[in-house]
């Protein structure tokens, strides 16, 4: 079968993750990337960000099959990113130059599809996809998913601006860019990591959503085995995540606090780092957990995979995460999830392989949390089954290789399909 060639626009997409920037958006952008070069000839605009770990990968490995164009907007202009939402003006900006690019690569290569990669947000608009002449795939795309409002409450005054700030961008990315609706059109797929992004599509589009994970895994992670019986009497908990105010590491601590009360011997640890340590570490004393719980600077990857095998049970309470990596990655390692169900943990994780929490008020979530420990706790045949679950379902849907044999399907279907037209207004 002939090999596709393919334009792929991935702002994002860097071997090491840039901890700085957008390290999860990275990591999708260049996993996937290395994995579709095994099935198509892929020419990837990035930006220039990205050109020093790419390059240092090209000197081990000249990743046959895939031709890098790094393009970068004026230095000056980088002073948005320390502007609320500035990112994605930049970002706007980088896409036009990204097109521009595109149009010349189109005349000299003649390209069979083109993909948007990364940045994933249905409510950005790529003008690749809008307006290159060739097929179009749109996405793993999030940006659906919002902070329960309850929970909103809780927040700063200049939490809560933020907050607002990304629904008023959404809101004129979503009603006033034709680009966007351009995009909508044209997408022969369009691919979103949760249930709340695609209910933020008109239904008439409904039939070109499929659901595809933002997250994945490599075989060489799964290759470690599991710590089988965990036989001891202590409980070992994990989370994980940057310490920001919405990824709900309060719940966590209150919960591990409420569930001690049952009689448990167990400890916590809290991997991750961030602007939220101080306060965290302060309500940790609060709650007396200082002897139980552990906060620990972030870890490597391989080093986070390797104290995950050794806990029993992951808590995860992001009130809008839209793809929660760490929730994989403790499925992979074999140990049950315990989350809230929102956004991608709420896509990840079944019944099977973790317990879901309502967020509906922020006392009765705590509760639920500490309940949900104190019935993995008591049950280590069900947690252990669960662990199992997680792991399977790990190995068989988010394996990067299995993940682009996916969007390779994807591109041959594009291919064949007409374009569905949009019905006419009424």
């Amino acid at each position: 079968m002939r090999k596709l060639r393919v334009l792929i626009s991935a702002y994002a997409c860097n071997p090491a993750g840039n901890p700085h920037l957008h390290p999860g958006e990275d990591l999708v952008g260049w996993h996937l990337i290395d994995q579709l070069k095994k099935y198509h000839e892929l020419w990837v605009i990035s930006h220039a960000y990205n050109r020093p770990e790419i390059d240092h990968v090209l000197k081990s490995d000249n990743l046959e099959g895939v031709h890098f164009v790094f393009i970068k907007l004026p230095t000056f202009m980088r002073l948005l990113y320390k502007v609320s939402f500035g990112e994605r003006v930049y970002y706007y900006l980088w896409q036009i130059a990204a097109w521009r690019m595109a149009v010349r690569l189109h005349r000299e290569y003649h390209f069979d599809l083109a993909h948007h990669l990364t940045f994933g947000n249905y409510w950005m608009p790529s003008f690749i996809g809008a307006f290159l002449p060739i097929p179009f795939v749109w996405g793993p795309i999030g940006g659906g998913q919002k902070i329960p409002r309850v929970f909103l409450k809780e927040f700063t005054f200049q939490e809560k601006l933020s907050e607002y700030g990304r629904d008023a961008a959404q809101w004129i990315g979503r009603t006033l860019l034709l680009s966007r609706k351009i995009c909508m059109h044209r997408a022969r797929a369009i691919l979103v990591c949760n249930r709340e992004t695609r209910a933020m599509f008109p239904m008439r589009y409904w039939k070109k959503i499929q659901y595809f994970p933002v997250n994945g895994i490599s075989r060489q992670a799964l290759a470690s085995k599991t710590v089988a019986a965990k036989k001891r009497g202590i409980i070992h908990c994990i989370t994980a995540g940057r310490f920001i105010r919405l990824k709900g590491f309060d719940i966590v601590l209150k919960a591990f606090a409420s569930f001690l009360k049952y009689g448990f011997r167990a400890v916590l640890d809290v991997v991750g780092q961030g602007p939220e340590e101080a306060v965290l570490r302060s309500l940790g004393r609060r709650l007396s957990l200082s002897d139980s719980v552990r906060f620990i600077t972030w870890l490597s990857r391989a080093d986070l995979f390797k104290r995950m095998r050794r806990s029993d049970i992951f808590l995860f309470s992001s009130f809008r995460d839209g793809g929660g990596a760490v929730v994989v990655e403790a499925m992979a390692s074999g140990i049950p999830v315990v989350c809230l169900d929102v956004g991608g943990p709420g896509f990840h994780v079944h019944k099977e392989w973790g317990i879901k929490i309502l967020p509906d008020r922020p006392d009765e979530v705590v509760k639920r949390f500490a309940v949900a420990l104190k019935r993995l706790s008591e049950n280590p045949a069900e947690r252990l089954a669960m662990g199992r679950a997680g792991r399977t379902r790990a190995e068989q849907f988010y394996i990067w290789d299995r993940l682009a044999v996916r969007i390779s399907n994807i591109y041959r279907k594009a291919m064949h399909e007409n374009r569905t037209k949009a019905p006419a207004k009424k």
